[in-house]
């Protein structure tokens, strides 16, 4: 058989991920903490980034945003971009002349000139004013290590024991607790074990009572010694704490050699305790949930759904600046830095323009969806899915699940993420509508947190109840929902019920 050379066309269809494409699906799940770090990243990495307020003041300022085209605001209207007139009246001289290569647009000109892109005054979470934080004044919050190296300062005097001291205490975590092994200090300072362990027991007599404890137990420890409750019978109790946690009375009773009062009475010592006593002396900052979408009631009954301007980065391309360097720029590999520059930062405005309008759509609709939920409450959540979702909006099932990632919307219920509202289906027992998971959990709660100490309920007859009230529910299903929310099984409610009951 010979072979032979030949030309063929093929016609076929594949699907490219371009890094453009790449870039707006990761900057889409992105939450706003992740979102403000990456555009951080771009703007040192890009020259031709920069923030509305980096722009100096001899003219450079009138830069051109490259934000994507058509964009709409939260409430609807169409904000309108006029880079080119800002450009205008900043150099006193028409767009030609800045701008050899471009022609002045036909634009109004009572437009504003865009900034970063017509989201930034989307949203009630914006604030325009110049007002400085007064926050920024406040002094240095007091540290629990401060607290205990002044301690440390007044009640030992030998120089090796304050070094030793002061390392155990850069060994306590915000808790409270010794989270170092003895052994490994002492061999790491080159001193006895003994005298570690000496000045340990100096320390947790420190304030707050509990502190430099290595474990639950001998945090408790300290506090009842402190108060003078550490008797045979509390030291039993606190060397079985797992039975405390399963709620174990009878083996409590048994191995404290007490009667149920008395028993009652310890337990209820033990919750009047502080098990992270570090924690009244600062811990790191906790960071608050910010959220993505406002949602608030109109004065027609309906609900307005608005972006957080505070969310969305402020970013915008510096024409000007380019405009500049590229006339300067002789090699090749300049040139296609510079290219490479402008696309990426174009592509990266274009992306975030893109990633609001998506988020402002998916909570647009699911407002619409779950409308009964913000006018009523928890019990009236209905079942949803992504693909409703998708269907409705017009998009894949995947984006919508990237959207709902790690964004958060605030509402007068309080602030929900976006996935929260998205739950299973419970059928319902006379063939109507079905239930969300979500609002059983809810009832289920509402039932045990009534029931009686005489009469608590058992998962079968909170299936009955269910029932009478047209969910049709297994038993299995009851128990999942009870363990999720932590609460315990009906022979340990009751224990616990009748304990109180008999204490009071």
């Amino acid at each position: 058989m010979a072979l032979t050379q030949r030309l063929e066309f093929r016609q076929s269809q594949a699907l490219v991920m371009t890094p453009q494409l790449m870039q707006a699906i990761k900057l889409l799940q992105l939450s706003n903490l992740d979102l403000s770090a990456y555009v951080e990243g771009e703007l040192e990495r890009n020259p031709l980034l920069e923030r509305p307020s980096e722009g100096p003041a001899d003219g450079a300022g009138g830069t051109e945003a490259a934000a994507s085209e058509g964009a709409e605001s939260a409430t609807g209207d169409a904000a309108e971009v006029n880079g080119s007139a800002a450009i205008e009246d900043s150099f006193d001289t028409p767009i030609e002349n800045v701008f050899p290569d471009s022609e002045a647009p036909a634009r109004p000109a009572q437009s504003e000139p865009a900034a970063y892109s017509e989201w930034a005054g989307v949203g009630s979470g914006g604030r325009e004013d110049g007002d400085y934080n007064l926050e920024a004044f406040v002094s240095a919050e007091r540290t629990l290590g401060d607290h205990l190296a002044e301690q440390l300062s007044l009640a030992i005097a030998d120089p090796v024991r304050r070094i030793i001291g002061q390392h155990l205490i850069d060994s306590v975590d915000e808790s409270g607790y010794l989270v170092a092994d003895l052994a490994a200090v002492a061999e790491k300072l080159g001193a006895p074990l003994g005298e570690i362990e000496a000045v340990l027991a100096t320390l947790q007599g420190f304030d707050p009572p509990g502190v430099c404890a290595r474990n639950l137990s001998e945090c408790l420890a300290i506090q009842l010694k402190e108060r003078n409750r550490h008797d045979p019978a509390m030291q039993a109790l606190l060397a079985r704490l797992d039975l405390v946690a399963r709620r174990d009375l009878a083996a409590l009773r048994r191995v404290c050699g007490v009667d149920d009062a008395d028993l009652a009475e310890m337990i209820a010592e033990i919750r009047r305790l502080n098990p992270k006593p570090g924690l009244a002396y600062g811990s790191s900052v906790v960071q608050p949930i910010v959220p993505d979408v406002f949602v608030r009631a109109a004065q027609d009954g309906s609900w307005l759904v608005e972006l957080n301007s505070d969310t969305l980065p402020k970013v915008l391309v510096n024409q000007t600046y380019y405009s500049k360097v590229s006339k300067t720029a002789k090699g090749e590999n300049d040139k296609s830095y510079l290219a490479d520059c402008l696309q990426t930062a174009t592509w990266l405005i274009r992306a975030l323009d893109q990633r609001a309008k998506t988020i402002l759509k998916v909570s647009t609709e699911i407002v619409r969806q779950q409308d009964a939920f913000f006018a009523h409450g928890v019990q009236f959540l209905r079942p949803l899915n992504l693909k409703t979702v998708a269907d409705a909006i017009g998009m894949h099932e995947s984006t919508v699940s990237r959207v709902t990632a790690n964004k958060y919307m605030a509402t007068r219920r309080g602030i929900f993420e976006l996935k929260y509202f998205f739950t299973s289906s419970i059928a319902a027992s006379d063939g109507g509508e079905a239930h969300s998971a979500e609002a059983v959990r809810h009832r289920i709660k509402q039932l045990i947190d009534a029931e009686p100490a005489d009469d608590v309920l058992s998962d079968d007859t909170i299936v009955e109840r269910l029932r009478e009230a047209g969910i049709d529910i297994a038993r299995r299903t009851v128990a999942k929902y009870r363990e999720a929310m932590r609460i315990p099984s009906s022979v340990q409610r009751r224990r616990e019920k009748q304990a109180l009951a008999s204490a009071g």
